[in-house]
């Protein structure tokens, strides 16, 4: 979602080396001794986007993402409920705010209402834990301002002076590197709807920069050296120029002298035209899940509430995708070479609602059967089967292992895979969390017809999709 475009877009203001030069030197923290040494990576997307991918994420496949803010006090309609409300004057929003609150009520005031009372980082991480996700993205701010630990930048409108009185990224931060082996990442929104000087900015079509050298950038270098995400997941361009942000001159520090520079991943989302184009792996849009094989690194960021990144008191139940459904997401999305990053909102006062619960452990069940058909894979020669529907693949090629993981269980036990090609004595296929080898039969002019075990429904390894796991196939 995108505000319009401005108009008029100019040719860059500073070259990309110069910016970071402009900012105070206190808000420019001195790199650690040990990154004291010529950067690797020159601020351009050339020689950013020659960067390697982190290994680690590749590996991980599925990770949770976490929105939440002043917008979960509303908790109507959508985390845009400020935007929706005031600029573009939505009625239901409209109306919303004249039956539930005052006259003069403004958004600030839902502020203090943000109260985070019965957060309990631990409870959070365990649940992350057992959902069998291998990282976490926490939107620190979105587009409203808000920041979810004490920005030195956003005085007043920040989770220690308002609202909790805490500094929710750290102990979530904490509660996650002390219980859990989930990858610690932090969502970050570069502009913001009514701050006074973007709007400044933007009214001049981005030809000045007192927003980033003042706001954003100082807070992206305090949040990376304060938190040390593996993931910085940017957001927000709001239709400016990667040079108005100063992208490529932040993610040269980010690559080359930052606290993280050998671990952390980035997406693609650092300025207009960037998105799909540049950075470290692609996003290309919410909920993208392209459906087949593409060349470059991707994620599919999606929400189990099919309408609204925050929590929304307004949901009904079928507005909430299945464990079915999310399974299926997973396996599309990790047969074509993508992660699966799963959204929650929770409340205001700190709670993970039941139902997202269920869900995420209900994953958890899930890939601790199938599990090995995701973590650690990489795509086959064919994403899906030719013949039979809803079967989708993955490999592990110094294992000379190829998954077929089917989401429908045949009423006839017999399963055709067009795509893998057997050969006698040699070949065998398993399926997870069943062990015993499987009579298959090889089919001119290909494929297998494979006879799964006669299980009834409390014997089945899982609910909500099977994994085969074939040796020595082509």
């Amino acid at each position: 979602m995108r505000p319009p475009a401005a108009p008029g877009l100019g040719p860059a203001l500073l070259p990309p080396l110069l910016l970071p030069l402009l900012l105070p030197p206190l808000l420019l923290p001195p790199p650690p001794a040990a990154a004291r040494r010529a950067p690797r990576y020159d601020p351009t997307w050339r020689s950013l986007d020659a960067r390697p991918l982190p290994a680690w994420f590749d590996r991980a496949k599925f990770g949770i993402f976490v929105h939440w803010g002043v917008f979960s006090v509303p908790s109507f309609g959508s985390e845009w409920f400020w935007w929706y409300w005031q600029k573009e004057k939505i009625p239901t929003y409209v109306q919303f705010m004249k039956n539930n609150y005052p006259p003069n009520f403004k958004y600030e005031d839902f502020g203090p209402l943000f109260t985070a009372k019965f957060f309990n980082a631990s409870h959070w991480a365990d649940i992350f834990q057992a959902s069998g996700a291998k990282y976490i993205v926490l939107t620190s701010k979105h587009h409203e301002g808000f920041t979810l630990w004490g920005s030195k930048y956003s005085w007043n409108w920040n989770a220690v002076d308002e609202g909790p009185k805490r500094d929710l990224v750290k102990e979530l931060e904490v509660a996650i590197r002390n219980r859990t082996d989930l990858h610690f990442g932090l969502y970050y929104s570069l502009f913001e709807w009514f701050h006074p000087l973007f709007l400044e900015d933007k009214s001049r079509s981005f030809q000045q920069q007192q927003f980033p050298v003042s706001k954003m950038l100082p807070e992206l270098y305090e949040l990376v050296n304060k938190y040390q995400p593996e993931i910085l997941w940017s957001d927000g361009d709001a239709d400016a120029p990667d040079y108005y942000w100063n992208s490529t001159g932040f993610l040269a520090w980010l690559y080359n002298k930052s606290p993280v520079r050998d671990t952390v991943v980035t997406n693609d989302r650092w300025g207009y035209g960037t998105i799909c184009k540049h950075g470290g792996y692609y996003t290309c849009s919410d909920r993208y899940n392209p459906g087949h094989l593409l060349p470059h690194k991707w994620e599919n960021c999606m929400t189990i509430d099919k309408f609204s990144w925050g929590y929304r008191r307004d949901a009904g139940i079928d507005d909430y995708l299945t464990i079915k459904e999310l399974v299926k997401q997973l396996v599309e999305t990790v047969s074509c070479g993508g992660n699966l990053l799963m959204n929650i909102g929770p409340t205001h006062d700190g709670t993970i609602s039941v139902i997202f619960e269920e869900r995420l452990r209900q994953m958890g069940t899930w890939l601790k059967v199938n599990g090995e058909a995701i973590y650690e894979t990489h795509p086959w020669r064919s994403q899906s089967d030719d013949i039979t529907p809803n079967v989708w693949y993955t490999s592990k090629r110094k294992q000379k292992l190829v998954y077929a993981i089917f989401l429908e269980w045949p009423t006839s036990r017999s399963l055709f895979l067009s795509q893998p090609i057997a050969t006698l004595g040699v070949t065998q296929i398993k399926l997870l969390g069943h062990g015993q080898p499987l009579n298959w039969t090889s089919l001119k002019p290909n494929g297998l017809l494979i006879q799964l075990p006669h299980l009834t429904f409390h014997q089945m390894p899982s609910k909500w999709g099977w994994a085969l796991a074939l040796t020595n196939v082509i």
